[in-house]
């Protein structure tokens, strides 16, 4: 395997495939930063036990399987905040741990343009089968992190990292970054005034994405309804097409979450 195969791939060092494996990965896990970090579509990896879908290489390769670029970058952050980071290691074609169960798109029989004939007409057992390889162990893992933290004393902010494509469905998109936030702004305004100070035009406030689109899921489960500070962060994947680019956002999106860490007085 050359030195960009796992990266492109979204296999992230993963080994095996075997039915039954836990597929949830959790970086750092003793990171005692003030920022947990979340990856929900980490990896474009199918276990063999779902074929290819009856999807060609380059679509399973695709943001429909994945969000390319933002596993990197959350890697970097993790390091740079000593945060630990929840992700599953699986293709959202699979199931999306970004949706809720009852989502219609929880698992996507027509993805964007693309038709995904492996998951037409599932019977519910199947469904059911799936939330229960990916779905419900991710975000038990992340309730876990989130309260083994609570009873250690240490602060939780809950930060989602995403990637999203240049063009979608014809429509260009002009953000190089989107900061998308609900009814809790704290750390979305204070990212968003520091991005500006760092001289990055054009950044999306709720785009090109918001809440009501259904993409707040995650951060919606486990940072609101906690009563946590939290944010979405989603990087148009152009931007971090290389290990550069995901060096680069890291360091960028570094400095504004340390911004708002320091205007929710958890930052020195």
């Amino acid at each position: 395997m050359g030195p960009n195969t796992a990266r492109e791939n979204g296999l992230a060092g993963r080994a095996g495939d075997e039915a039954g494996e836990d597929v949830v990965r959790v970086d750092n896990a003793q990171g005692r930063g003030p920022v947990v970090l979340l990856c929900d579509h980490a990896s474009s990896r199918l276990p063999a036990e779902f074929g290819d879908l009856g999807l060609d290489a380059a679509s399973r390769r695709a943001h429909i399987a994945w969000d390319p670029g933002a596993l990197g970058v959350s890697r970097h952050l993790s390091r740079l905040l000593d945060a630990p980071l929840v992700w599953p290691d699986l293709s959202r074609l699979v199931i999306d741990c970004n949706r809720d169960t009852a989502a219609p798109d929880l698992i996507p029989a027509l993805s964007e343009l693309t038709e995904v004939p492996g998951n037409r007409d599932l019977p519910g057992t199947e469904r059911a089968r799936r939330v229960a390889l990916a779905h419900a162990p991710f975000h038990d893992r992340i309730g876990a992190v989130l309260d083994a933290r609570a009873a250690a004393g240490l602060p939780s902010v809950v930060v989602s990292i995403h990637s999203y494509t240049p063009v979608y469905k014809g429509v260009s998109r002009p953000w190089p970054v989107g900061i998308l936030s609900n009814r809790d702004r704290r750390v979305a305004d204070a990212m968003i005034a520091d991005l500006a100070r760092q001289g990055i035009a054009d950044i999306g406030d709720n785009q090109p994405y918001a809440p009501g689109d259904g993409v707040y899921y995650t951060v919606g489960r486990h940072g609101e309804a906690r009563g946590l500070a939290c944010v979405m962060v989603e990087v148009r994947n152009d931007e971090i097409a290389d290990a550069a680019g995901e060096s680069l956002w890291a360091a960028r999106l570094d400095a504004a979450l340390k911004a708002a860490l320091v205007a929710l007085g958890e930052g020195g």
